[in-house]
């Protein structure tokens, strides 16, 4: 079954098309930059020309980075504060005409590594992090998600972890990989002592350059690069959102 995947993040909007049987894309992703400032109204209008794009009018899936209940997000990662407390799902789906489900950016991502990913028919307790504009996490134990466990905004060193280890402060501040890595470690040594996991998988766009930094991390936990990458939003959001189908 098909339903289009929306990603929407602090810097980037992209969609595509999924095939829920098999993870895959069926056409080439559009992504449109995330509108600035990022207000609800504008990027509802930017999910609307996605939906242009592919001439949609089926179920639609979409991510928020941020904590998403009951259709509400509840808070505003590396977004206009304007999201706090906003019903995005009933006005998304008023919007577009669309059915539509909303689920936090990461949780999605983590879906979809541990249905086509990664992660797949892992039954410890699984770590995942999406490493970009701020960091975002999600839990499994058995394959069943912990929902909305916003890791990123753990306290590393007096501040935010993700306002220190994000992969857009590598790039603002220029860290070479071995600094970066280090402080990549740092962290997740953190989570390590925390949660025990059996398993840490890494995504976002710098999962790529996973070789890189690799060498720098020195926990127990086996880590391990998405293998999904920066497509596991738009194919969690899917995943996510068969149910409409179903319904």
């Amino acid at each position: 079954m098909d339903v289009l995947g929306i990603d929407i993040g602090g810097s980037g909007i992209k969609g595509a098309p999924v095939d829920t049987d098999n993870g895959r894309l069926l056409c080439e992703r559009l992504r449109i930059d995330t509108p600035q400032p990022s207000t609800p109204d504008a990027v509802i209008e930017t999910v609307r020309e996605l939906l242009a794009h592919f001439a949609w009018r089926g179920p639609v899936g979409c991510t928020m980075p941020a904590i998403v209940k009951a259709g509400v997000t509840r808070s505003a990662a590396n977004i206009d504060d304007g999201w706090v407390d906003f019903p995005v799902e009933q006005s998304l789906r008023a919007r577009t005409g669309c059915p539509l489900l909303v689920s936090n950016d990461a949780d999605a991502a983590g879906i979809a590594e541990m249905t086509f990913g990664a992660g797949k028919d892992h039954q410890g307790l699984v770590l995942i992090l999406t490493l970009g504009t701020g960091i975002g996490s999600s839990l499994f134990y058995r394959g069943v998600l912990v929902p909305n466990s916003e890791l990123g905004h753990v306290e590393i060193r007096g501040r935010e972890a993700e306002k220190w280890t994000a992969n857009v402060v590598r790039k603002r501040k220029k860290l070479k990989w071995k600094e970066w890595g280090s402080r990549l470690d740092y962290y997740l040594a953190h989570l390590e002592f925390l949660f025990s996991p059996d398993l840490i998988i890494l995504g976002g766009g710098v999962s790529r350059r996973f070789a890189r930094f690799s060498p720098y991390l020195t926990l127990e936990t086996q880590v391990v690069p998405a293998a999904l990458r920066n497509d596991a939003g738009m194919i969690g959001a899917a995943l996510a959102a068969r149910s409409l189908v179903d319904d």
